[in-house]
């Protein structure tokens, strides 16, 4: 699967980076981008993603050079080279490029937060074009195409998106199929394999948002997807302190176009957020692995807990999505999310009275966190007492005691009332 020591090397062509605009153009690989090795070698190929995620988009070696590209402020050029302007390029944003390009197998655009990463991608669809997306998965996607575009610039269809059956059935017609798996926040397994063949035997474009597996545990290119999107604020970057997006696809016109619609737009990355977004990606793998082993030994002891009426963890040997889950990720990941009795002021009370997981909106921090997603507005359809919760780097053992008090607390002050 993706950690496999030597695979195949054969699509060379089709991982040539998407090249930064030039003035005057310029042929072949772009030079900013071979400044930070964003070319995948032969070699680079043959390395597990752990290690990728270390060495990806470093600069050229030498004496007394740089392990790591500098963060480059800069938002004027010297005339004559393939930038020209600061909404076209920048080496920071390469390097961060270069290493999540990859990892996903594919080449990179960062942008200015997931949700500027997610609009390029459905701005490039046409006018009126039917997207079919999750109707339980990540809000701002869902509000974006329902209530923020001009009416009439998508045509939504929204439905279970583990329903393999129910998205083959809905998506003739289609422009994009837009996925999620796991999915935000009820952690469902998706069927990659069989919808995406399904929608491209249909001639529909599909697009994966991989934010909650990230490439170290799922490749949806791999598996067939034509974009991957990322919200590289959480797990890639995980340390809940830049906003940044990225896109992956190995088309190289696809990508130019969503390079054009990030200039003209100016949905840029800055190259400080850039910066610090590539160093927090060189931890990931270790993160994962801590996080990963602790989700697991949180969702066992919450489905054993009388006061939690479901935990949705893929890494749960009944879990609905444990056998796709196993067969298309390298692991379940650190997701957790679970119901508690009492309803929604129960599950209010239970967050609210954590000490070591923090109360907070976001997740794929360092550090735990948790919220009842529903009570956003654009969540209402998600399970009232549902908490989702994002298992950090913590001592798992302070992290249960944590969930312990809690919803022992949370409970005693739900049953009192207000």
């Amino acid at each position: 699967m993706a950690d496999d020591p030597d695979p195949d090397v054969s699509d060379a062509d089709e991982r040539t980076p998407c090249p930064l605009p030039t003035t005057p153009a310029m042929p072949g690989s772009d030079p900013v981008r071979r400044l930070v090795h964003v070319e995948v070698t032969d070699a680079a190929r043959r390395l597990r993603p752990a290690t990728v995620a270390i060495t990806a988009g470093r600069p050229p070696g030498g004496p007394d050079a740089p392990l790591n590209e500098p963060v480059a402020f800069a938002s004027a050029y010297h005339a004559g080279g393939p930038i020209g302007y600061a909404r076209d390029g920048n080496r920071s944003w390469s390097a961060l490029e270069a290493a999540i390009g990859a990892l996903e197998g594919g080449s990179a655009l960062a942008f200015a937060s997931g949700m500027a990463a997610i609009a390029a991608v459905l701005d490039t669809l046409p006018l009126g074009a039917r997207v079919v997306a999750p109707a339980a998965g990540y809000s701002g996607t869902r509000v974006l195409l329902r209530d923020t575009g001009p009416a009439g610039r998508w045509d939504p269809v929204f439905l279970d998106v583990t329903d393999t059956d129910a998205v083959l059935a809905a998506i003739d017609g289609a422009a994009l199929l837009w996925l999620e798996s796991p999915t935000n926040p009820l952690n469902g397994i998706v069927d990659l394999p069989a919808v995406i063949a399904g929608a491209h035997e249909r001639g529909v474009l599909v697009a994966v948002d991989n934010t909650y597996a990230t490439p170290l545990l799922q490749r949806p290119l791999d598996l067939g997807a034509d974009i991957v999107v990322h919200s590289v604020t959480k797990l890639l970057s995980g340390h809940s302190d830049v906003v940044l997006g990225a896109t992956v696809t190995r088309d190289e016109s696809r990508c130019d176009a969503l390079r054009r619609h990030r200039s003209s737009y100016g949905a840029i990355p800055g190259p400080m957020a850039a910066y610090l977004a590539l160093r927090g990606l060189r931890s990931r793998a270790v993160r994962l692995e801590r996080a990963q082993a602790s989700a697991g030994v949180l969702a066992e002891r919450l489905a054993a807990h009388d006061d939690v009426t479901r935990v949705r963890y893929p890494g749960l040997a009944g879990d609905p999505g444990a056998a796709r889950a196993a067969a298309q990720m390298d692991g379940p990941g650190t997701m957790v999310a679970f119901e508690v009795r009492g309803g929604a002021p129960a599950a209010e009370a239970v967050a609210k009275a954590t000490r070591v997981i923090v109360h907070a909106t976001s997740l794929g921090g360092i550090e735990s966190t948790m919220e009842r997603r529903a009570r956003w507005a654009e969540d209402a359809g998600i399970p009232a007492s549902l908490l989702r919760l994002s298992v950090g780097c913590e001592d798992v053992e302070d992290l249960w005691a944590d969930l312990e008090r809690a919803l022992r607390v949370g409970m005693a002050a739900a049953s009192d009332g207000p």
